[in-house]
């Protein structure tokens, strides 16, 4: 296994291929100041005006362009296709955490794709910041400093049960599955804790709420 890793002592905004604003990338920026690429991600970041300082993947959507601006970048080149880009992103990068922008817009396969490595937990803890919102992994437990009547989703990729404090809806006696019982547009009654018996579970709230979803993931 390639075990190379790139390594950051902050947060890291990662920008994917997924078409992300020049507006969302320099608000990661605010958050994660070091910037890197998923491979094409790359290219929405020159043309941000901005230059990664690292390239991962398997570099089969850098454009000519791009490429030639890249001479001071470090490339780590992953040539096997058993994974996504993103998960080869987690899998090299070593950051407190991750602010994943293009990840949530474009293809829809893609961003399946994320979300599915996402419950899985692997890598630094990363949100995923998108137009409207903010998607990240609970784990098994979580604390949001939510303002009262913030949007909260609670989407599960697998059968998982939890509890709650802070949420206009009790969660306990719930068993979510993506089949059968969702969470969405629930509501915060301020701070909110939840926790489940086991990993499965995505937290959707808006883009307002970045910085508290930080404080939650790599406080």
């Amino acid at each position: 296994m390639d075990t190379r890793q790139v390594q950051s002592q902050v947060g890291v905004t990662l920008v994917g291929g997924g078409n992300p604003t020049r507006e969302t990338i320099e608000e990661a920026l605010k958050f994660a100041p070091c910037l890197m690429a998923a491979d094409g991600g790359a290219n929405h970041a020159i043309a941000a005006s901005r230059i990664p300082s690292a390239i991962i993947g398997d570099l089969d959507s850098l454009d000519d362009e791009t490429r030639q601006q890249l001479t001071a970048t470090r490339i780590v080149h992953v040539t096997e296709q058993d994974t996504t880009d993103f998960e080869k992103c987690l899998r090299h990068i070593d950051a407190p955490y991750l602010i994943g922008c293009g990840f949530s817009s474009g293809r829809l396969d893609h961003t399946l794709a994320v979300f599915s490595a996402l419950v899985r937990d692997e890598g630094p803890p990363t949100a995923i910041l998108g137009d409207e919102d903010v998607v990240f992994s609970p784990g098994r437990s979580c604390r949001l400093a939510l303002d009262v009547g913030t949007r909260v989703s609670l989407f599960p990729l697998a059968s998982v049960a939890g509890r709650s404090n802070g949420l206009r809806w009790d969660i306990e006696g719930l068993q979510f599955d993506p089949l059968k019982k969702i969470g969405t547009s629930n509501e915060a009654l301020g701070a909110i804790e939840v926790t489940f018996d086991g990993p499965g579970m995505l937290i959707i709230v808006p883009r307002s709420a970045l910085k508290a979803v930080l404080n939650s993931i790599a406080g």
